[in-house]
């Protein structure tokens, strides 16, 4: 009975989101509606609808699992420390606000060329790539488990048939079918949410909030610091909100990501009641599976619908960020958008939809391989540390080429011995690079040096770029 109504809640989904798709955009879109999101009489989106895009598309599957388990393990502290990523919203709407308005440029490919080479883009370029890919499999993965267990015939279904269908309608509709699927996704989402809360208050109500001991705090404070010290980069190699915030005026972008940082952040650390909840009650395993189960099938139900709602969302925003990424970005391309190029990224569409569910088969290496596999894939905040420097002083006149390759390499170098370490349990970074307590520990005191190494490796290469490339390749600005 749990099977069959699992499975008419997805084709229900499905079905919901083909009815606001052929409502919203019964013909193909323009090129500009594929990856501007423009409407049919060339109109951008409303402020409204960016506000919901955005804030949907960043309450990813996994980022509603992880504030959950976050919560489950360090308290009140956990889920506010997940939250406090959704300051990135603030920092990339400070940060291109400025881009846009002192150099007009209209995406962060155009200005990084300008800025600082084309070769430097290309570098930036392909590590969103990395992250784009990331998110395909990391998404389905988190919902495919409400079908069955990982690696089992439900799984798999589940995987192909939410790809498949999320594929379509992007491939329809791009940006267009994004926004506004989003838009509805994000009211769907808030409905559970709120369905989810007013059945755990009740237990909150009785028990109170969870009490951790001072070292599990501590333990969650020092994830709070490592999430404050990654929101000056983080936002800026996710495309699915860049990409956004190009589409309005500066002005309505502005407004637009500052509430809906709110909106997100809000809505994460309401939802890490979920975490709290298992903690309160002693419940063992993932905070996201264990709490439906032990209300029964109605509140399965629920969790799989806003996991189902919140990867959907993610998926067709990645989607039609890897269109725009093959099809535009990577050369350049300015101007008016034309069909040529929107039949391209269509095809890059399917590609990525295959190859992004690809991590997914390292289940069937061992318990060590697979696993390794996946930490490999991932470009986590560590890496991009160096994206810090390259934004938020970009008004520096002599920065150039050499700062970027000093502050990016840096960020990268050290992000990768921070997963090599991780994935063969090695010591690479002494002991007394660690900030605070805790598992998180070494991870916020490689990001606070790390991010100090890059900022000063950024000004010594304005020396450089001074010195080598004395037009410079920003003389335009």
């Amino acid at each position: 009975m749990a099977l069959i109504l699992t499975w008419t809640l997805l084709l229900g989904y499905g079905f919901f989101i083909y009815q606001v798709v052929q409502k919203t955009t019964p013909d193909r879109v323009s090129a500009s509606g594929f990856f501007h999101g423009e409407s049919a009489n060339g109109k951008s989106p409303s402020l409204w609808l960016l506000v919901s895009s955005a804030a949907i598309s960043w309450i990813f599957a996994k980022s509603i699992d992880n504030a959950a388990s976050l919560a489950q393990s360090f308290g009140i502290a956990g889920g506010i420390g997940y939250a406090i990523y959704y300051l990135s919203f603030i920092t990339a709407a400070i940060a291109i606000y400025y881009i846009r308005k002192r150099w007009g440029f209209h995406s962060l490919p155009e200005f990084l060329v300008n800025k600082y080479g084309a070769l430097c883009a290309k570098f930036f370029l392909i590590a969103i790539a990395i992250r784009l890919f990331n998110e395909v499999w990391s998404n389905t993965k988190v919902f495919s488990l409400y079908f069955g267990e990982e690696g089992s015939w439900g799984y798999w279904l589940a995987v192909l048939f939410v790809t498949a269908f999320t594929v379509y309608y992007s491939l329809w509709g791009g940006l267009r079918s994004s926004l506004l699927t989003d838009g509805m996704q994000m009211l769907l989402a808030a409905v559970l949410l709120v369905i989810i809360l007013v059945i755990l208050i009740p237990g909150f109500v009785s028990q109170g909030l969870p009490v951790v001991d001072s070292e599990t705090n501590s333990a969650g404070l020092t994830f709070c610091g490592l999430a404050f010290v990654q929101i000056f980069s983080y936002p800026f190699h996710d495309p699915v909100l860049t990409d956004r915030a190009f589409i309005t005026s500066p002005k309505v972008m502005l407004k637009g990501f500052i509430l809906a940082g709110l909106v997100s952040g809000g809505f994460i650390l309401l939802f890490s009641g979920v975490g709290l909840y298992a903690l309160t009650f002693g419940l063992a395993g993932k905070a996201t599976l264990a709490v439906p189960k032990l209300f029964g099938l109605p509140l399965l139900l629920v969790f799989n619908a806003i996991m189902l709602t919140s990867a959907g969302s993610t998926l067709d925003s990645t989607f039609s960020s890897v269109a725009k990424l093959t099809a535009r970005d990577w050369s350049n391309r300015q101007g008016k958008p034309e069909e040529s190029e929107a039949r391209f990224g269509r095809w890059s569409m399917i590609a990525i939809a295959v190859l992004g569910n690809l991590p997914l088969l390292g289940i069937y290496l061992g318990d060590k391989v697979g696993p390794a596999i996946i930490l490999a894939t991932t470009i986590s905040g560590t890496m991009v540390m160096g994206l810090a420097p390259i934004f938020l002083l970009a008004f520096i006149p002599n920065a150039g080429r050499w700062s970027f390759n000093f502050s990016f390499w840096t960020g990268l170098s050290l992000g990768v011995l921070r997963v090599i370490e991780s994935a063969f349990s090695v010591q690479i970074f002494p002991e007394w690079i660690a900030i605070g307590a805790g598992k998180y520990a070494p991870d916020l005191g490689i990001n606070v040096y790390g991010l100090i190494l890059c900022t000063l490796g950024f000004l010594l290469g304005t020396i450089c770029d001074r010195i080598f490339d004395k037009k410079g390749l920003n003389s335009n600005t």
